[in-house]
């Protein structure tokens, strides 16, 4: 079984620290679309034809199925995905919105939407909060999280001041939905400000839904992953390589 993942940038390796460490795939190959992230500023045609142009990058390998780690194109382009890939595609929002559920019963809870102008701006979370029952959304965009994740600050000052700007003026929420996936790279110091809330991570979420949805099981204890970057693949490797403990 092999599964291609597909982000604007970095931040989809959070994603697939999930699925290694689930053992549910024998091989990832992974494209990272570095040279025009962050996709989350960027209207719905563009965001829908950058990720049909990564589809064909994926058509070149022998994958059983693409997923798409960006919530942005899970917000806008997974329809056109879906129609025209000859491989199955799933996003990251509906599994999300899952693996909340799971964790969250009172529907009255306050939830917290974390993700870029592109992914609140299109509503998808909310709408499917809201017909899963949850009516007390907030969301937030701070859009600044993508470039410094880009940039490797997965801590200090800078961070703590830009944490500090956006969440202010925020109280504590039941849950928080980190709905990009560049966000889990920041998670302890989003979890350190609001202490109590649950986070829902898309990667543990979409490792949760691709289990139940295609009947998967931990089958492999040595997954091989492979990196592709449509612009600086080195740097792409590097994070990789912090982040996913590889030698």
């Amino acid at each position: 079984m092999k599964a291609g993942v597909f982000d604007s940038g970095v931040g989809g390796l959070t994603v697939v620290k999930s699925l290694l460490a689930s053992g549910i795939f024998e091989e990832i190959i992974y494209y990272g679309d570095t040279a025009r992230v962050p996709y989350g500023i960027k209207d719905k045609n563009t965001i829908i034809r950058y990720s049909l142009e990564a589809l064909e990058f994926f058509k070149n390998f022998d994958i059983d199925i693409m997923i798409t780690a960006c919530n942005s194109v899970s917000a806008y382009a997974i329809k056109e995905l879906q129609q025209s890939a000859p491989f199955p595609v799933t996003g990251v929002i509906n599994p999300g919105v899952l693996a909340l559920k799971n964790k969250i019963k009172d529907k009255d809870s306050s939830i917290l939407i974390l993700g870029t102008n592109a992914t609140i701006k299109s509503g998808k979370y909310e709408r499917v909060l809201k017909s899963h029952g949850f009516t007390n959304i907030n969301s937030i965009t701070p859009s600044l999280f993508v470039p410094i994740v880009e940039e490797g600050l997965f801590c200090g000052e800078v961070l703590d001041t830009t944490i500090k700007h956006y969440f202010k003026n925020t109280p504590t929420p039941d849950a928080i939905i980190l709905g990009c996936t560049h966000f889990p790279l920041i998670g302890k110091p989003i979890q350190d400000y609001f202490h109590t809330s649950t986070m829902i991570h898309s990667g543990d979420a979409v490792v949760e839904y691709l289990i139940k949805e295609y009947n998967l099981s931990k089958k492999y204890s040595d997954t091989a992953i492979t990196f592709f970057a449509s612009e600086n693949p080195d740097g792409l490797k590097k994070v990789a390589k912090n982040w996913l403990d590889l030698s």
